[in-house]
């Protein structure tokens, strides 16, 4: 029980890195020789990618209940909102094509910190979700006439 707990701490720093490294490095929060920004980086953007990294390596590191789906869908989610948000608006190319480069500035990047607080609202809700299964769960393996809960 204890190495299958060690092992669920290291998949969740290591995907929690991984984020980091996939939201940090191509939105150039990070400098680098392959990506660069047009536009400075905003106050907000290095909390949002670290705290949307922790979030994910947290989700990861949740075992999950069996009456449980897999965390892929809520963690992409939060991890794609969260990159968007930290990005710089006139690089992304989608957003650039769909409206232009001065609608990403005027329109998109006014809704950059809107998309980063709902990437942590998606990763925050997974994780509360999960634990609720979780306690659930607990609850259904009590002996009989125990209680898993205090109300």
């Amino acid at each position: 029980m204890a190495a299958e707990h060690g092992r669920r701490i290291l998949l969740g720093v290591g995907v929690g890195l991984f984020a980091f490294v996939v939201i940090a490095v191509p939105t150039a929060l990070v400098e680098n020789p392959l990506f660069q920004r047009m536009t400075p980086v905003e106050w907000w953007s290095w909390p949002v990618a670290i705290v949307s990294a922790v979030l994910v390596a947290i989700l990861v590191a949740l075992p999950k209940p069996t009456r449980c789906r897999p965390a892929t869908r809520a963690g992409v989610v939060g991890g794609a909102l969260a990159y968007l948000a930290v990005g710089c608006p006139t690089c992304n190319h989608l957003v650039v094509l769909a409206i232009g480069a001065s609608g990403a500035l005027q329109w998109f990047a006014p809704l950059q910190p809107i998309l980063a607080l709902a990437g942590i609202v998606v990763l925050v809700i997974a994780i509360l979700h999960r634990l609720r299964l979780l306690r659930q769960a607990a609850g259904d393996a009590a002996p009989y006439g125990a209680s898993s809960t205090t109300r």
